[in-house]
């Protein structure tokens, strides 16, 4: 196998950009977060958008480029300007990474690598004393996990093998068969994201139905022993409005659900668009969401919570 033929291999196999060690946000206790690569979703204000795409990409950051040109003598497919601002022509680049690893600063990064079930699972457990210890785990997050259940399913079942506590980040966007064959019986806590009520609405923003998303979400409410958590990013005049709040306020209690996790919009999002060559929405703020304007829109959800009768949805 060539070296093309062998990159176009790889490009198949689920492909992680971070596995982020002693996470405290992604669960209780001390965890291990694999972020994996791809999404059916595009949402405008993504915080990961380096996770959209499942194959391999390379980011440039500028403020670390000393301008030496190595990248451009070993790029194969002359993809690379040192007088372009953001250096590589992406129309030309195949990601083949030969500039990141040449890059003496780092200014260019790999951005995917895919790691054997194995492999991964033996990177997982050299931090079992401190998920023992915290009362931890590891969280599959992404992009959407749920893309690669088979590789997901093969580590997670490994790891409840040795008592694991084991939590998924997803959008709801996946096969729910299939979820609950290979991935369901391993899983303690799901981490459900529930963007926008409005179908049309939802299509706009994150380019794909919400139908399957909320038809899942019901049914695992009903069926599974997991523990779920509702999610909802706080997007200002997208996902953060009066009318969406209230119809997921209605959904929830319709669900048997009282509580919902608030993600407050931050704007990180936008640098690592840039990075990875990504055009930046013309319609997402630029700015984080402050803790004021977060406080009134917990208080709107429990007041229509606390309002809302028994309502069919």
């Amino acid at each position: 196998m060539n070296k093309d033929e062998k990159f176009l291999h790889v490009q198949h196999k689920p492909l992680i950009f971070d596995i982020h060690h002693f996470a405290l946000d992604d669960g209780p206790g001390i965890r291990s977060t694999v972020f994996m690569k791809g999404c059916p979703l595009s949402c405008l204000w993504c915080h990961n958008p380096e996770s959209m795409k499942s194959g391999r990409e390379i980011a440039f950051y500028p403020q670390l480029c000393i301008n030496c040109g190595d990248c451009k003598t070993v790029c194969p497919e002359s993809a690379i300007s040192l007088e372009q601002a953001d250096r590589i022509m992406r129309d030309r680049c195949t990601a083949c990474g030969n500039c990141a690893e040449e890059c003496p600063t780092t200014a260019l990064k790999i951005v995917g690598k895919h790691y054997s079930v194995s492999n991964l699972i033996e990177i997982l457990l050299s931090d079992h004393i401190f998920y023992e210890t915290s009362k931890g785990g590891v969280t599959f997050s992404g992009g959407e996990p749920t893309l690669y259940m088979d590789y997901v399913g093969e580590v997670m079942k490994e790891l409840k093998a040795n008592n694991v506590h084991i939590a998924i980040e997803t959008s709801g966007m996946f096969n729910l068969n299939e979820f609950k064959k290979k991935l369901l019986p391993h899983i303690d806590l799901i981490f459900y994201d529930i963007k926008l009520y409005n179908p049309s609405k939802h299509e706009q923003y994150t380019g794909k139905s919400n139908k399957q998303i909320l038809s899942n979400f019901a049914d695992l409410i009903k069926e599974s022993n997991a523990r779920i958590i509702p999610r909802l990013p706080l997007v200002p005049k997208i996902t953060a409005t009066t009318e969406n709040l209230t119809q997921i306020a209605c959904f929830l209690k319709s669900a048997g659900i009282f509580t919902c996790e608030f993600m407050p919009y931050n704007s990180g999002g936008i640098t690592k668009r840039i990075a990875t060559g990504k055009d930046i929405p013309h319609d997402i703020p630029h700015s984080i969401m402050r803790g004021e304007e977060e406080k009134r829109w917990r208080k709107l959800f429990v007041s229509s919570i606390e309002k809302i009768g028994l309502c069919v949805t």
